[in-house]
């Protein structure tokens, strides 16, 4: 098995993220307001929570884009809203030819947008499918890996579609954002979707970041007060953000270290580990016996969570070993006996290996 995880962020590097977050929040706040708790309702002057707007004016700043708007939903609304301020039409959507993640496909189908995939590791089948299909009127990149083969380079695959044809492209920045150098609007998409639930922030708020006239299409979308983020929820999306990057380098270089402990033979029972991208940067261990779904159940009474919240939400903090994912066990149904997923969450390696050698000596 071969994998292609993304790179993260360093603990420095996610560092001065943090810190460029804090700079812009001082920017457009004064220290009076940030105080506060934020207002509510639909203000006269852009028919929505002033402080929601300060929170969105943030936000794109970060992320070197022109705009930013919160949606409720989490990343499946942001994607779907993304989405439908293209204004497809009878235009096709542009998909890698990997199965689409649920509720993005839920989202898709709701739109009614019809799809055509290709595969965005072969940039010249990217180039190949844009020549000579006029009917396509937009892209949907997923940041993180589809499946375990995928290896394509975001900018890459941006910049053939920039230029070969000039259509918008959203990116899935799920599982991504705050954890790589760049999303995908700094990288010349036209809208990035994530979820601010996976980055410690309240339950169900999404965020598109990207060019201001697709943002203000969206925004249009939210003109009534309930659909509208408050004032509150915009500040508990900063004030949980802003730990956002260091946390999740500091998860990454615990997967990495526990990879390199494990296939140093620390702990017995265990034939091979990898690092890979599904969705969430995690641990794949494979089993030298078939006790995957029992070690499972075992793994909680050591402490283990059984399954993902928010995928690292702000509730997850004990490791969570959880089975592969679908996609790899319609691949291989073996995968189900002999292979776990780990996202040690906010644990360091040495709780994660006790865990899964304790689970391991108790289920033979």
């Amino acid at each position: 098995m071969k994998t292609y995880p993304l790179k993260s962020l360093t603990v420095e590097e996610a560092i001065a993220l943090q810190f460029k977050l804090i700079d812009k929040v001082t920017r457009e706040f004064s220290g009076y307001e940030i105080l506060q708790n934020g207002d509510l309702g639909v203000h006269p002057l852009n028919n929505q929570p002033q402080t929601t707007r300060k929170v969105e004016k943030v936000i794109a700043s970060l992320f070197d884009a022109e705009d930013a708007v919160f949606v409720r939903g989490a990343g499946t609304a942001a994607i779907r809203e993304g989405l439908a301020s293209f204004n497809f039409g009878s235009k096709k959507l542009l998909v890698h030819s990997a199965p689409i993640y649920s509720t993005t496909k839920t989202s898709i189908d709701h739109l009614n947008i019809e799809t055509v995939a290709c595969d965005f590791n072969d940039l010249e089948a990217v180039k190949t499918i844009l020549e000579n299909d006029d009917h396509i009127g937009g892209v949907l990149v997923q940041y993180t890996r589809q499946v375990l083969e995928d290896h394509y380079d975001m900018a890459e695959v941006i910049q053939t579609i920039k230029d070969v044809k000039d259509i918008p492209i959203l990116t899935d920045d799920n599982y991504a954002v705050m954890k790589v150098q760049h999303i995908g609007v700094q990288l010349d998409a036209d809208l990035s979707a994530f979820s601010t639930f996976k980055l410690l922030g309240p339950e169900g708020i999404g965020c598109v970041v990207g060019k201001a006239k697709y943002i203000e299409t969206i925004r249009k979308y939210h003109y009534s007060g309930g659909s509208q983020t408050q004032g509150k929820e915009a500040l508990d999306v900063l004030r949980s953000i802003v730990y956002a990057p260091v946390m999740l380098a500091i998860q990454a270089t615990q997967i990495d270290e526990i990879v390199l402990r494990l296939n140093n033979n620390e702990v017995s029972g265990v034939k091979q580990a990898y690092v890979a991208n599904a969705q969430s940067k995690v641990i794949l261990v494979q089993l030298d016996d078939p006790i995957a779904p029992e070690l499972l159940k075992v793994a909680v009474q050591h402490g283990a969570a059984p399954y993902p919240v928010g995928a690292e939400s702000k509730y997850e903090i004990v490791p969570m070993f959880y089975r592969v994912s679908g996609t790899m066990l319609n691949d291989n149904a073996e995968y189900k006996d002999y292979w776990i997923r780990i996202n040690p969450m906010r644990s360091g390696a040495i709780t994660v290996l006790k865990i899964l050698s304790e689970a391991i000596k108790e289920v033979k």
